[in-house]
């Protein structure tokens, strides 16, 4: 177990070598891409306050951990909003049918629109504060969650319907306890593509309209040129997608440990 674990990040250790090497040999331009190190060091310096770089001092105090926060909330809020009506919406869809025949076309011609298109739409409707970022999120996480949801719904063997209708099970506890458990792994396999578009749109809003946030500070970090300093940022939102992955993850394998 342990040496699979080691042999599955072994490529993320080869990418950082690399990376630090590739710019000391001028491989590629170290203007344009610092070595890892010093990416690594710019890093510390925004945790700490921005000390190291006088650029970060005088426009940011705790930069990375303030706008860590603002991009959070943004997440959080989004991501968690998107599940529980994407859920509630799936479930009512397999359910009444004609529920479905009204909102199943809309869902299906907006679920291969790029996520990024709803973003200046959001700005249009709720402005440029944390509303239209939570939106957004919200609405790009909510129709795979949708699909998911009403596709385990729907695939429920009707054997156990009828089996629970036999034994006189009221319309909730059908749904607590028989369609929700068949339709758990996928569920939780849909959520776990919106968690990760949910970054993707997350970062991408607040590159656009942002005054906080992860994805403000490497757009403003970038045009000023620290470009140590923005990777570092980069760095971070990578590690926490992947963290975020990993976690939800052990999760799924924990939540349906009991199906095995």
């Amino acid at each position: 177990m342990t040496n699979n674990v080691v042999v599955r990040y072994i490529p993320l250790l080869l990418l950082a070598i690399l990376w630090e090497i590739a710019p000391r040999i001028h491989f590629v331009d170290p203007s344009e891409l610092p070595p890892l190190s010093a990416v690594l060091k710019a890093w510390w310096s925004l945790l700490l306050d921005g000390e190291g770089h006088t650029f970060l001092a005088v426009f940011f105090k705790g930069s990375l951990w303030s706008n860590g926060v603002s991009s959070f909330i943004n997440w959080f809020f989004g991501l968690g909003g998107a599940i529980v009506i994407g859920v509630f919406l799936g479930v009512f869809m397999a359910r009444y049918q004609t529920f479905d025949d009204v909102v199943s076309p809309l869902v299906k011609a907006l679920y291969p629109m790029p996520k990024s298109a709803l973003i200046p739409v959001m700005i249009l409707w709720l402005g440029l504060g944390a509303g239209s970022k939570i939106a957004s999120i919200g609405l790009s996480c909510l129709l795979p969650v949708i699909l998911s949801t009403y596709n385990g719904s729907r695939g429920v063997e009707q054997t156990l319907i009828w089996s629970a209708r036999s034994l006189g099970a009221t319309d909730r506890e059908l749904l607590w306890e028989v369609i929700l458990p068949s339709a758990l792994p996928e569920i939780l396999a849909g959520i776990r593509n919106a968690v990760a578009i949910s970054f993707i749109v997350l970062v991408a809003s607040e590159l656009l309209v942002g005054q906080h946030g992860l994805g403000y500070l490497i757009s403003f970090l970038g045009e000023g040129g620290v470009y140590d300093a923005m990777f570092a940022v980069v760095v971070t939102v990578s590690a926490l997608g992947f963290a975020a992955d990993r976690a939800y993850l052990y999760f799924m394998r924990r939540t349906l440990i009991w199906r095995e």
